[in-house]
């Protein structure tokens, strides 16, 4: 019987994206494999979740992909995205909570494609006056991974219903926590 890799890891994902700390024998159990098996081809979780962290970066990639980040307005933009990166949500949040992953000088280049080609999506919309110019690009990504992550976390944990994902981190993210006071 020949072991289908992707599917132990995205059964390894959804196990651990509702159980961050699973343990090995579970995420075999997960996987309808034996404990052994697991091993020959994950030598441990270290190995495993730099495996899922592969996968999650080709997953956020290929959202950005499909997102076509490049047409139409910013926002249109954004809520592709955000749409598009919805199915690998909880992997991904999975994966920034792993320090193991960014610490040290190991870290995964792939990391650093994903954060460029945010933070440029985020600077085109602001040179076309889209979003504000006082909030960095940089910073920009980082809410949108942080939005991304903690609206995973609250669809799983049953606190946001799934259909309500994609409205809630764009609307967010584009208006903003602050309400605006009329005097």
């Amino acid at each position: 019987m020949t072991l289908d890799r992707e599917q132990v890891l995205r059964s390894a994902a959804a196990l651990l994206t509702r159980r961050s700390t699973a343990t090995m024998d579970e995420v075999a159990k997960a996987a309808g494999i034996g404990r052994a098996t697991l091993h020959r081809h994950f030598a441990g979780r270290d190995a495993l979740v730099r495996a899922l962290e592969d996968l999650g970066i080709r997953e956020f990639e290929a959202a950005l992909d499909a997102a076509a980040l490049d047409e139409g307005s910013a926002e249109e933009g954004l809520r592709r995205l955000v749409a598009a990166v919805e199915p690998a949500a909880g992997l991904l949040s999975f994966l920034v909570t792993e320090n193991q992953l960014f610490e040290g000088d190991q870290v995964n280049e792939g990391w650093n494609r994903l954060d460029a080609r945010v933070s440029a999506f985020f600077r085109r919309g602001q040179e076309r006056g889209e979003f504000r110019i006082d909030l960095t690009p940089a910073w920009l990504t980082e809410a949108l991974y942080g939005l991304i992550g903690t609206g995973a976390w609250a669809v799983q944990a049953g606190r946001v219903a799934a259909q309500d994902f994609p409205y809630m981190i764009v609307e967010l993210l584009l208006g903003g926590a602050r309400r605006s006071v009329e005097k």
